[in-house]
């Protein structure tokens, strides 16, 4: 069935087109309201003497590809009521037209959702292909305008923290767990700022937040009563940061064990050859901070001695810059397999070696090819009593956390090496591959047992530091919820915050991340 089409289909409902009219790029439509009455908006009295009319431009949706521009007939009543202060009042027209806009409630709702999506100058640019009249200015303006949307009172949330400016400034972001949205964002990550927060939210029954010890304090004080919620993804990753600093912390006895008690300059690429020379150096600054540390010199007064900064200080008193060779992942990982397998068959030129690489797909220079087969002779004319170099410390903690059913013959003999050398690495291992396991079958009580185990081996600190924050480990392993629905939520602030430069203050960038969700 066919329906006759009228030009009062075009224009928001509730108004007639009287004339319609094109001019360049635009298209203007006349308009005026059907009704013959009007309410006052202060006592709400209905009125029909009309005392006046004036014409009202404002824009609408784009049609054909043209810019709409709406003359919008307005009438001025008279208010009949005598306790009534205003005389004279314009008819209202409701969501469809707001007083004194300049745009449709439909367009200003378009305009709306496109600055949420692209920010100021972006949305501009798109606008403009869409053929609305908007500024960058007036997309932020109306960001602004439009504030937060009404929101539940969250009774679980996760909290955290993002970066405004990596090592110089953070904020604060709390994530309604439940309902899987931000909420808030608050200036900084001070513990009075979060704590003044949850104050103002007494309904919230759980806490999850990272393992830092500012957020658990504001929520013991603000919300005794509340469960705090360890992020389970930090659990695991500091407990395998704890492993890998007790194998740093035993490099020395590893060296001993594999009989690396010296290497061969003569054996050395030139790039090996720059990092034992650093390592020659690193090595005299280790002894001059040990022999301050034994003579019971604090850590302040070290560091203004020696000059250097309080975080190598530490690091040299915890035994973290031992490694002669500080390993990076190379391009040539993919294809060390096919090379020994040249280098058996013979084939010994770096260059064709790196000719054939490329048709394989190999993207990197010729010079890493070269230093590689370099290093290969070298190793091939060195003696029994030279030291071939060892992996760096985080190559043996991944290669004692590997099964050996993935390891080749010489990373097993070098693993079980190590093993029978320095046996408390082992324990170390077994403890922290115990507590992995323990937190993804939600043993809770095992807990106690292992923080005894974990005091007594090469991970103290990490046990120690279990110990203190007990109560929401425990939860950690039994609650069903974590922190991760918040670092996704980072992620998106991140992007937002970046498409603005950087430059986005507070309320614009909480406009865009929770006006968007």
């Amino acid at each position: 069935m066919s329906t006759k089409f009228r030009p009062s289909d075009l224009v928001p409902a509730g108004f007639i087109a009287e004339r319609i009219t094109h001019i360049d790029d635009e298209t203007c439509i006349l308009l005026s309201r059907a009704g013959a009455t009007a309410s006052c908006p202060a006592c709400g009295r209905m009125s029909r003497t009309v005392r006046s009319r004036y014409c009202r431009q404002v824009a609408d949706l784009p049609l054909s590809g043209r810019r709409v521009r709406l003359l919008v007939r307005t009438r001025r009543f008279t208010c009949d009521a005598v306790l009534c202060g205003r005389q004279i009042f314009a008819e209202r027209f409701g969501e469809v037209l707001p007083p004194y806009a300049r745009r449709t409630g439909r367009l200003e709702h378009l305009v709306h959702h496109l600055a949420l999506a692209l920010g100021g100058r972006p949305a501009a640019r798109f606008a403009q292909r869409l053929m609305l009249p908007v500024s960058n200015d007036t997309l932020l303006r109306v960001i602004r305008r439009q504030g937060l949307p009404p929101s539940i009172p969250p009774s679980v949330i996760g909290i955290d923290d993002w970066a405004w400016r990596r090592n110089h400034r953070y904020g604060t972001i709390v994530c309604d767990l439940e309902r899987r949205r931000p909420i808030r964002l608050l200036p900084d990550r001070e513990p009075a700022t979060a704590e003044a927060w949850l104050r103002g939210n007494p309904q919230i029954q759980i806490i999850a937040r990272d393992r830092g010890g500012a957020y658990g304090l504001a929520a013991a004080k603000a919300l005794p009563d509340a469960v705090q919620v360890a992020d389970r993804w930090h659990l695991m990753e500091n407990a395998s940061r704890a492993f890998l600093d007790s194998v740093r912390k035993s490099m020395r006895q590893i060296r001993k064990t594999l009989g690396a008690t010296r290497v061969d300059p003569k054996l050395l690429t030139a790039a090996e050859r720059l990092q034992f020379e650093g390592y020659l150096r690193r090595e005299q600054t280790n002894a001059a901070i040990m022999a301050l540390a034994k003579d019971g010199v604090t850590i302040k007064e070290i560091v203004r001695r020696t000059g250097h900064s309080r975080g190598l200080v530490r690091q040299v008193l915890r035994g973290h810059r031992n490694d002669v060779f500080r390993s990076r992942e190379s391009s040539l990982e993919p294809y060390l397999e096919w090379l020994d397998s040249q280098w058996a068959a013979g084939k010994r030129n770096g260059t064709e070696l790196w000719r054939r690489l490329r048709t394989q797909g190999f993207r990197g220079s010729r010079r890493v090819v070269s230093e590689w087969a370099t290093r290969r002779k070298r190793a091939d004319k060195a003696d029994a009593g030279s030291l071939a170099r060892i992996p760096s410390a985080r190559m043996i903690a991944r290669l004692l956390t590997t099964s050996r059913d993935n390891l080749t013959k010489s990373e097993t003999v070098t693993i079980a090496a190590i093993e029978t050398g320095v046996p408390l690495l082992v324990a170390a291992r077994n403890i922290i591959a115990d507590f992995h396991l323990m937190i993804r079958r939600k043993s809770e009580n095992e807990l106690a047992s292992w923080i005894d185990r974990a005091r007594e081996s090469l991970v103290a600190s990490f046990g120690n530091g279990v110990a203190k924050d007990i109560q929401a480990v425990r939860a950690a392993i039994v609650s069903p919820w974590s922190n991760g629905q918040t670092e996704g939520q980072i992620t998106k602030l991140k992007l937002v915050k970046r498409q603005m430069y950087g430059r986005g203050k507070l309320d614009l960038l909480q406009a865009r991340l929770i006006g968007a969700t």
